[in-house]
């Protein structure tokens, strides 16, 4: 019998901890090897014959990659560990997501322009750099008697929100590198017969390649509600709107994977908010039977990796 060499794949991230734990036993079911790299120490290296320097592969390139993570930086640095991601998949290396799907996803404007542009229901949003056009949808909002959401353009868990309601003014522009992305405060609030805001909640929708895997309700006193802003997470039935909104923003976005976030507001309207393109699920496996790393590993390799690989898997 022939003999095929091991395979290797690289699950990129700064902080392994669970998730990638859960990942790395996943792959084993298929005989492969993978190993955790950061972007920050992969470099291009013109010298190599690859053409760039991946720390452990000599001479060689990765059979697979899996994006769990990449780090912030300067804009030049961000670039660049992109730009790693571009020079891999130009090398035959398949990578999951794919490079493009996380260019889209981590800009929210862009998710936000190809959501409208599919159809589907999405907040009125700005993305723009001028102060003063942000003020202008600002104030128009407030006579409208709606609240306004400010997100960083690259923000992710909840961080660095900020609700804003007639009467309040834009932050210092500084603060979010002059870029000002306004999207119209959709309200998922619980309220009494009183009146009374009693939570918030919104719901997250795992899909993969297409297809809706599993769902959670996430339940905030505030109105962030965000699992790593303390949020809690229960069990949810896939509702057949929300199934049919996640799938459709997933192919939207064209992604291999996403968390897609949707809110209802007080009308039962539903909305898609934000299609993450590398999603966190510890939460959501906490809350749902379906093992959600082998999930994603069992398609990675049925799409992305050799017959032999598939072959060879250990049920």
């Amino acid at each position: 019998m022939p003999q095929h060499p091991a395979r290797r794949v690289v699950i990129f991230t700064d902080f392994p901890g669970w998730h990638g734990k859960r990942l790395v036993k996943a792959f084993e079911k298929y005989q492969i090897t993978a190993q955790y790299l950061s972007l920050n120490d992969c470099y291009f290296d013109l010298t190599s014959p690859t053409g760039l320097h991946i720390p452990t592969f000599i001479d060689c390139l990765p059979d697979g990659v899996f994006v769990r993570g990449i780090a912030g930086g300067t804009f030049e640095q961000v670039t660049v560990r992109l730009g790693i991601l571009h020079a891999l998949k130009a090398s035959g290396v398949p990578i999951y997501n794919d490079v493009r799907a996380i260019e889209r996803t981590v800009d929210k404007s862009m998710t936000s322009f190809l959501l409208q542009r599919a159809g589907i229901p999405t907040p009125p949003t700005i993305a723009c750099e001028s102060r003063e056009q942000a003020t202008q949808f600002l104030q128009a909002a407030f006579v409208r008697g709606e609240e306004v959401v400010f997100k960083p353009l690259f923000g992710s868990q909840g961080k660095r929100l900020l609700r804003l309601k007639a009467g309040d003014n834009l932050p210092d522009g500084e603060v979010y590198n002059h870029l000002y992305y306004l999207q119209k405060f959709i309200s998922c609030a619980n309220i009494d017969k009183s009146g009374n805001t009693l939570s918030y909640h919104d719901w997250r929708v795992f899909v993969i390649n297409g297809k809706a895997q599993a769902a959670m309700l996430r339940h905030s006193q505030h109105w962030i509600t965000n699992r790593a802003q303390g949020a809690s997470c229960r069990a949810s039935a896939l509702d057949p709107e929300l199934i049919k909104l996640a799938e459709a923003a997933s192919q939207a976005i064209q992604v291999d994977y996403a968390g897609v976030d949707i809110m209802r507001d007080a009308n039962g309207q539903a909305y898609v908010l934000e299609v993450n393109g590398v999603p966190a699920w510890q939460g959501l496996q906490q809350v749902c039977n379906a093992d959600i790393a082998q999930y994603l590993v069992d398609d990675f390799v049925s799409r992305y990796l050799s017959p032999y690989t598939q072959a060879h898997a250990v049920l």
